[in-house]
């Protein structure tokens, strides 16, 4: 533990990615191989299941200290963060835990069958073996928060660099199913005995945004445009008469989305398709509020199977009978999607559409109206292109349209974490609603440090009430607030939802007087 301690922590005090890259090395050198599987799982959202109650940590660490609640309570809320605040009230250790961490996490994992009393006996002692740091991150690792500020990129990078190996065949083995008590750390960097079960899915191709004139990208004859759509993007996977769908994210969602496993179990052969899963009613593409209904639940009634039904927007098919297709150019892998579509013609799954244009001018008008069919704007890629790994500039480009904007107040604010947790980061914007102001919106980048500090402050200085971490405050500070999307929701205040909302700058030159109107945002609405 004492060796991933130490990572963490370098981890934790750089923003620079040579920096990450060198002490995931430096760890590698060190770690058992239990560790390191161990490590790649929880880089990897591997994490385990929640097996001790938050709640009951809090009133162990109050037993043991003697403070009140309400000075927990205040701590907590300078905090910001549960596991960081039992690490910094507890006493000092009086004795010295050596235990690696694939120990630690096997121990934790054997308590999902323990009882209350043998779960508070294990924490107890593990708290009085461990210094700060690795109170911290066992605090994390138990209470089911543990989350690192390391891309999937940088850490494919520093294992590539660690292990020789190229990166897609990195990428490859990580992405599947795989247990980290099943595994060695051998077999997961060679991709050997890996995903023996046929749901293996290939590394997403990945879009760079457009940030130039189109003329720039050359011969129009050259390239393939599509709508960019705003659902899920996932492979569906059709291999030995099993089916799999993940999403982008490295999440298996086959069983959220049963209708249209059904329909790739029905059809022929074996394959890989990359596609868009969209909510789609009457031909029309539902707002992503939509689609986002059927998300993450346990059970899907037959009223919202009907009321939200699902469509694949098939973009391209990267594996047909185990030939691996991803270095044949993309006009060629579509001809072979189009004719297996074409052939099988398979319910709920669609070619996505191809448009046609001769001039760069032309799909300029089209991607300006493409919010009309619910489209974020067109994707640009070239005929020539293979299937990368990741993203590759030059290929693949993602041509947005601009983003809506917003001016709102901010009203409310709550503390940050790690390097943040001094100053107010997280906050709550509200637009006006006849006379009074109602929650639009929750935003949490976009502001310079300078700019934090400023409003850390103000929120000092101006707080109203405080609700555990959260402050109220005077409605005085405007921003612009810059979103993808837009519709409507009964589970905010205000009766709609934003996609993707971030802070575009402060509007000092504006009042709360000057800030939007829900009545006229609801317009946005498709």
């Amino acid at each position: 533990m004492r060796h991933f301690a130490n990572l963490i922590n370098a981890l934790e005090t750089t923003n620079k990615t040579n920096a990450k890259i060198d002490a995931i090395i430096d760890y590698l050198e060190r770690a058992p191989d239990e560790d390191k599987v161990w490590f790649i799982a929880l880089f990897t959202g591997k994490r385990p299941k929640r097996n001790v109650n938050t709640n009951y940590m809090k009133e162990w660490a109050l037993e043991i200290t003697g403070l009140p609640l309400w000075l927990f309570q205040e701590s907590y809320s300078s905090v910001g963060d549960l596991g960081e605040t039992l690490s910094l009230i507890l006493p000092p250790p009086q004795e010295k835990i050596e235990q690696s961490l694939s120990q630690w996490m096997m121990d934790i994992v054997h308590l999902k069958d323990k009882t209350e009393a043998e779960k508070k006996e294990f924490v107890l002692n593990s708290w009085n073996g461990l210094d700060y740091t690795e109170r911290l991150i066992f605090n994390k690792l138990i209470g089911g928060s543990f989350r690192i500020g390391v891309s999937d990129k940088t850490l494919i990078n520093a294992l590539t660099k660690f292990s020789g190996q190229e990166s897609s065949t990195l990428m490859h083995s990580l992405m599947g199913k795989w247990l980290p008590d099943e595994v060695s750390f051998k077999e997961l960097i060679s991709a050997e005995n890996i995903n023996p079960d046929n749901s293996k899915p290939y590394p997403f191709c990945l879009a760079y945004p457009l940030e130039k004139e189109t003329e720039a990208l050359g011969n129009p004859d050259e390239w393939l445009a599509e709508y960019k759509w705003d659902g899920i993007r996932g492979q569906i996977i059709r291999r030995n008469d099993e089916v799999f769908i993940w999403s982008r994210g490295e999440e298996l969602v086959t069983e959220q989305f049963p209708e249209i496993t059904e329909v790739i179990k029905n059809m022929k052969g074996n394959f890989v398709v990359d596609g868009e899963i969209l909510a789609v009613k009457e031909n029309k593409v539902l707002n992503f509020n939509e689609l986002q209904k059927r998300l993450n639940r346990k059970t899907l009634t037959k009223k919202m199977l009907e009321e939200i039904p699902i469509e694949v927007f098939a973009y391209d098919l990267l594996e047909l009978e185990d030939n691996d297709l991803r270095e044949k150019p993309i006009s060629a892998r579509r001809a072979i999607l189009e004719e297996l579509l074409l052939n099988e013609n398979p319910k709920n799954i669609k070619l996505s559409q191809s448009i046609n244009f001769d001039k760069w001018e032309e799909l300029n008008d089209i991607r300006e109206n493409s919010r009309s069919v619910n489209s974020e704007g067109l994707m640009l890629k070239q005929k020539s292109s293979p299937y990368h790994s990741g993203r590759k500039k030059g290929d693949w480009w993602k041509w947005k349209i601009n983003p809506f904007t917003i001016d709102a107040v901010l009203i409310y604010a709550q503390k940050g974490s790690g390097r943040r947790s001094a100053y107010y980061t997280d906050y709550t914007f509200a637009v006006k609603n006849e006379d009074k102001l109602v929650t639009i919106a929750k935003a949490y980048s976009g502001l310079t440090d300078k700019e934090i500090m400023e409003v850390s402050k103000f929120v000092t200085k101006n707080a109203i009430e405080k609700f555990g971490p959260v402050r109220t405050v005077k409605a005085e500070l405007v921003f612009e607030i810059a979103f993808e999307g837009i519709g409507f929701s009964n589970r905010h205040k205000s009766g709609v939802a934003l996609r993707f909302p971030r802070i575009v700058r402060w509007r000092k030159d504006k009042t709360v007087d000057e800030i939007d109107n829900l009545e006229e945002i609801k317009k946005l609405i498709q």
